[in-house]
């Protein structure tokens, strides 16, 4: 008797569709090496958004789902078939079909966030410098090693001043669209943090509410 065939699944903890009906093929990568059987596979619906009723809900419905949930619906059609999960064993399901994107928001709101993060960046930037006292520092440096005080303005603030833009923009590793190196900055790193956070304590609180969707 020839041994049953194995499919490889893959779900990642977050996952975004387009449409209201969401088929295997949308949420997961898999992989058997019975082609008959994958390709079915890839056609199998898992799950219907509603549609919204008012054209002003206009944020993304997210829905909970544990694997094993998708492993039963796998094995309602193929009972034989062995499933092995590779992914997560809970993710979240993202449906934006009819999310209405208004770019001349998003403008705003990025020039409104930009003009914040400048002028807090330079207020912290100025307390900084007046709490360690920079200026008197670089007064006494001056007058040590040119001989004359210091009238203000020298080469010492002047490079001070290129110096700390031109050190930003290296830490973070990102000028523009652009990046300096393929390493991902650090703004990246902690947003990528932050999402897999939100994902997990989005899961826990479904999870304890019972909205999540379980096997039968």
């Amino acid at each position: 008797m020839p041994a049953p065939d194995t499919l490889y699944l893959k779900i990642d903890q977050n996952v975004v569709v387009q449409d209201y009906q969401v088929h295997l093929q949308d949420i997961a990568s898999m992989e058997c090496t019975n082609e008959a059987v994958l390709r079915q596979l890839k056609q199998k619906k898992i799950y219907t958004f509603q549609a919204k009723d008012t054209p002003k809900q206009k944020k993304k419905r997210m829905q909970v789902f544990s694997v094993l949930k998708i492993i039963q619906s796998i094995h309602e059609d193929y009972p034989e078939l062995n499933v092995e999960n590779l992914g997560e064993s809970d993710f979240i399901i993202e449906c934006n079909a009819d999310v209405v994107e208004n770019k001349m928001l998003d403008i705003i709101k990025t020039a409104v966030l930009c003009v914040v993060i400048f002028f807090g960046a330079a207020f912290t930037i100025m307390t900084f410098n007046n709490d360690v006292a920079v200026s008197d520092v670089f007064q006494q440096l001056y007058s040590q090693i040119i001989g004359k005080q210091s009238d203000g303005v020298t080469e010492i603030e002047i490079c001070y001043a290129i110096g700390m833009p031109v050190g930003i923009i290296i830490f973070y590793n990102h000028i523009g669209k652009k990046k300096i190196t393929q390493d991902p900055t650090p703004i990246e790193v902690e947003m990528r943090k932050y999402e897999q956070d939100v994902d997990t304590a989005f899961i826990e609180n479904a999870s304890r509410e019972g909205s999540s969707v379980e096997v039968s």
